[in-house]
């Protein structure tokens, strides 16, 4: 029976998922209704909450009627949609995460200098897709994927995608060192400091939980990576969209359990959560914080 509850912090939005949403919301209290490509974060309740303020979520342009605004997520987009946008005569927004346009803007420099480039992430994520469209590069997820390149070339570089943290690529990046002794690593501080920290905040709840719950989406890439954290250090973990999704066969015989949030779920979610937990069980409520965040990104001038 829980006893305790660890409410770890940073847990929850990011700066780049704050500045987004605020992004389309200002938005929509100019232009009543506004289109959005793709979800604008990878959380379903931020996605229907936009919706009944007027947003609409399409994946392709071509859905869009011409002349209408277009927000573009926080996990960035190719130039080719940038220029079909101009094609179209849509006025745009851009949403993208500052750190994923420094990863944009490295795969830039990199291919203006002759380098090869390899990007370590996930085949098919948004801020891949986004990524691959500013340059040519090979993309690997996995050990096997860097055994299987064959890149004759005195100058590669490698990047990665924003919602894997220094522990996700270790592996991946010690075998890219071993296979290419010269390849170029990227700046320690285009590692998104959300990820990292997130991670680094379940690992110390890893140390004391016999559970850890981690509320988010399924298609939320850093959610799914904070589960795997728990589970690498020893911990049993599932990911939550919400309160409604725990079986409760989970709970049994976990006495301290451990709650945390991906960075694009919102807090609201979590608090019905440690409610509904407390009024079952009657636990104490325990606040652990890792780390302290207060980075902001400032968002554009919308008309």
């Amino acid at each position: 029976m829980i006893s305790k509850i660890i409410l770890v912090k940073p847990r929850g939005f990011c700066a780049g998922v704050e500045r987004a949403i605020e992004i389309v919301e200002k938005a929509l209290e100019i232009h009543k209704k506004v289109y959005v490509k793709h979800q604008i974060v990878h959380n379903l309740h931020v996605v229907k909450d936009l919706e009944k303020k007027g947003a609409i979520f399409v994946e392709e342009l071509n859905e869009i009627p011409n002349d209408n605004l277009v927000i573009f997520s926080a996990h960035g987009v190719s130039p080719k949609v940038v220029e079909e946008a101009k094609k179209r005569n849509l006025k745009f927004l851009d949403a993208t995460c500052p750190l994923v346009t420094k990863v944009h803007l490295e795969a830039i420099r990199y291919n203006k200098e002759n380098y090869s480039i390899i990007l370590i992430g996930h085949k098919g994520h948004q801020e891949v897709i986004g990524t691959m469209g500013e340059a040519p590069m090979f993309l690997v997820g996995n050990i096997e994927d860097v055994n299987n390149l064959d890149i004759n070339s005195e100058k590669i570089a490698y990047i990665t995608q924003t919602t894997l943290s220094l522990d996700d690529t270790k592996n991946i990046v010690d075998a890219l060192k071993k296979k290419y002794p010269n390849i170029e690593s990227p700046k320690s501080k285009d590692i998104c400091y959300a990820t990292q920290n997130r991670q680094n905040a379940i690992k110390e709840l890893a140390k004391t939980c016999e559970l850890v719950l981690v509320v988010g989406s399924k298609n939320s890439s850093n959610s799914n990576r904070l589960v795997e954290t728990a589970k690498l250090h020893g911990c049993k973990s599932y990911l939550i969209e919400n309160k409604d999704f725990i079986d409760e066969r989970w709970l049994e015989n976990v006495e301290n359990l451990g709650i945390s949030s991906g960075a694009s779920a919102p807090e609201i979610l979590v608090q019905e959560l440690v409610d509904d937990l407390k009024n079952k069980f009657n636990c104490k409520i325990k606040y652990s914080n890792v780390i302290e965040e207060n980075i902001k990104f400032t968002i554009p001038t919308i008309k």
